[in-house]
């Protein structure tokens, strides 16, 4: 969709959907009809923030090479960008006085590990720690994630420049990009409490966990207090 393109109203849109589930109202059909037309809505929107994205002016250059340990020794950031321009660096809450990694964190890899071979047709994509790699190696033994790459930061430069204080025990989504022989930051996922609607998570728009997308299809939604679990 190109901005000069002239869209038909989501609710006409809607209204073509010739679709019917066996026994449902005229009730249910004009409540489902009504929706349809805000998920295409929502999905116009979804396109429209992911083009002012991309349309993001140059990002910082990164201040320095950043070290880290992965399976194979030492690499640096330059060197994690392979054969692809752009650069996918997801922080999980693993630090070394953590127990076990967060359910939330491991709730969302789970899904990754899956997709890190199609992912990886189109950008580089790493998972980034603040244990030692050994640790790190170990969980995701535990965690049967076989595709995924994952690395140590054991000075901890990049996490205090790019998700919070230096021995930061929290999340993040950085995305960089190198051009003309540079390295910038493009993008990361910014907020927490403090852009929160009231009652809700500061979560991503639109959100990077299939886990959530899926449950707010369900009557039952995402509830209020539940949150997964390392372990049924």
């Amino acid at each position: 969709m190109t901005m000069t393109e002239t869209l038909l109203p989501a609710a006409d849109l809607a209204f073509r959907s010739t679709t019917r589930w066996r026994n449902e109202s005229a009730d249910y059909r004009a409540a489902l009809t009504a929706l349809l037309a805000e998920e295409i809505r929502l999905r116009r929107h979804i396109q429209q923030v992911a083009a002012q994205r991309r349309a993001l002016p140059p990002g910082g250059e990164i201040a320095q090479d950043y070290a880290f340990d992965g399976k194979d020794g030492p690499t640096t950031l330059a060197g994690l960008f392979g054969r692809h321009d752009t650069l996918i660096v997801y922080s999980m809450m693993y630090g070394p006085d953590r127990t076990r990694v967060c359910p939330m964190c491991a709730a969302l890899l789970d899904t990754w590990d899956g997709m890190a071979r199609h992912v990886a047709q189109r950008a580089a994509l790493v998972v980034v720690a603040r244990s030692p790699i050994a640790r790190i190696l170990d969980c995701a033994v535990e965690r049967g994630w076989t595709s995924l790459t994952f690395l140590s930061d054991p000075s901890g430069d990049f996490t205090a420049d790019y998700v919070g204080e230096r021995d930061a025990d929290m999340p993040a989504y950085t995305i960089f990009r190198r051009s003309d022989g540079k390295v910038r930051h493009f993008y990361s996922g910014e907020g927490g409490m403090e852009i929160a609607d009231p009652g809700q998570d500061p979560h991503s728009a639109p959100d990077l966990n299939p886990l959530w997308v899926m449950l707010d299809t369900t009557p039952e939604g995402r509830g209020t207090d539940w949150y997964p679990r390392l372990d049924d």
